[in-house]
C-alpha cells in the first residue's frame, strides 16, 4: 500500500487548474453531482424498520475514494444540508430537517465522516488495488455503522439497535464493498490502459 499522497480519479480525470475561480466551479459542480448520486441511491432501497436498507453507502464510500478527503467530505455535507433544507434527497424522497433526529440521523451524519476518511485512505493509493481498497471500504463502512448504531442505541436501546441497525445490513454492505473493490481499482486499470 502506498503511503505518499496521490492523486485521486476525480483529479486524473479532470484535473484542477491554476485559475481559483475555475477550481472553485469545478468543485461545485462536482460537489452536486456527488450529493445528486448519494440522493439517487437513497431511492434504491429495501423498506425495513427502523432503518432502510439502501444504496447510499455504496455511493458514500465509492465518492470518497473519488474525490479525496476534503472534496468527499464537503459533497456529504452538502448532501446533508439539501436534506434539511427540506429536499427529497433521502430514502422514500423525503427530506426535512426532522430526519437529522430521527433513527437514520447516526448513518447520515456517518456518511460524512466515511467520505472524508476513505478519500483520506485513497489519496494515499489505497483505492488502486482490491485489497487495499477493501480495507478502505471496511473502514468507511464502520464510520457509517459507529454514530448510526450509536444514535439509533440512544433511541431504542443498544440491543435493540445491533439487531436493527447493524446486523441486518452486514451481508449487503460486504456486497457493497466487493463492488467497489471491483469498481475502482477498475478505473484506475481502464485510465492506465488508455493512457497506454
Amino acid at each position: 500500500m502506498q503511503l505518499k499522497a496521490t492523486k485521486t480519479l476525480a483529479a486524473t480525470v479532470w484535473p484542477a487548474r491554476a485559475e481559483a475561480g475555475v477550481n472553485a466551479l469545478r468543485a461545485v459542480l462536482l460537489a452536486l453531482v456527488g450529493s445528486a448520486l448519494v440522493a439517487i441511491s437513497a431511492q434504491i432501497h429495501v423498506p425495513m424498520y427502523p432503518v432502510p436498507m439502501t444504496m447510499q453507502p455504496f455511493a458514500v464510500i465509492v465518492i470518497g475514494a473519488a474525490y479525496g478527503a476534503r472534496l468527499g467530505f464537503a459533497t456529504l455535507v452538502l448532501y446533508i444540508a439539501e436534506g434539511a433544507l427540506g429536499l427529497p434527497v433521502f430514502a422514500g424522497m423525503k427530506g426535512g430537517a426532522i430526519h437529522l433526529s430521527g433513527p437514520t440521523a447516526g448513518y447520515i451524519f456517518g456518511f460524512a465522516l466515511a467520505a472524508g476518511a476513505v478519500g483520506w485512505l485513497a489519496e494515499r493509493g489505497w483505492d488502486r488495488n482490491i485489497l487495499s481498497t477493501i480495507v478502505a471500504m471496511t473502514i468507511g463502512m464502520a464510520l457509517i455503522y459507529i454514530p448510526g448504531v450509536a444514535w439509533l442505541a440512544a433511541l431504542i436501546g443498544t440491543e435493540k439497535a445491533i439487531a436493527a441497525g447493524m446486523m441486518p445490513f452486514l451481508i449487503g454492505d460486504a456486497v457493497k464493498i466487493a463492488l467497489a473493490a471491483l469498481v475502482l481499482p477498475g478505473a484506475w486499470w481502464l485510465i492506465g490502459r488508455a493512457r497506454g
